[in-house]
């Protein structure tokens, strides 16, 4: 970590996916902030009212056990609480709250790395999105293909059973 700012990678690995949305938890932002995580809980609750629905929810313990489970590591600690997750309204809500200026620095950094998240997954979407376009006009360009085959077919077969024609007019001898 030069000059203290945190590498895209080490943010980027706290991001974990719940519910449809992208999130990090309260332990992960806590010590990104520089606070303890009862600290966070704090706030939370002091000012409940900052926080709606789509801004932060708790995990439960299925959706935790699972989180646990995909990270196969024991450095969850023996916490007594089930943890909160952020979205990215969350984060910059909770950094106003703690009101320090390494919250205040972390959250644009973090604000960062979900805005180039989501023009990756743009980018990647509207790859996918002209892939698929390519394969319908390839799949259109092969059936043309084939039926200028079977048109050809068609004269060639005319060409091989061609009888003779009478001809009318005139007939020199």
């Amino acid at each position: 970590m030069e000059n203290g700012v945190i590498p895209k990678e080490v943010i980027t690995d706290k991001i974990y996916f719940i519910r449809n949305q992208k999130v990090m938890l309260d332990r992960d932002l806590a010590t990104l902030y520089g606070v303890e995580t009862k600290r966070v809980n704090e706030q939370i609750k002091r000012n409940s009212a900052r926080f709606p629905d789509n801004f932060m929810f708790q995990l439960t313990e299925e959706e935790f056990q699972n989180l646990k489970s995909q990270n196969a590591t024991s450095s969850w600690g023996g916490s007594r609480k089930l943890p909160y997750a952020f979205t990215e309204h969350g984060i910059l809500q909770l950094a106003n709250v703690l009101k320090s200026e390494q919250a205040t620095q972390m959250s644009i950094r973090i604000i960062e790395v979900f805005v180039s998240l989501r023009d990756y997954l743009l980018t990647n979407i509207n790859l996918k999105i002209e892939l698929e376009e390519i394969k319908k006009k390839l799949v259109n360009h092969d059936k043309n293909i084939e039926l200028v085959f079977s048109y050809l077919d068609e004269l060639i077969q005319k060409q091989e059973t061609k009888t003779e024609r009478t001809k009318i007019g005139y007939k020199q001898n």
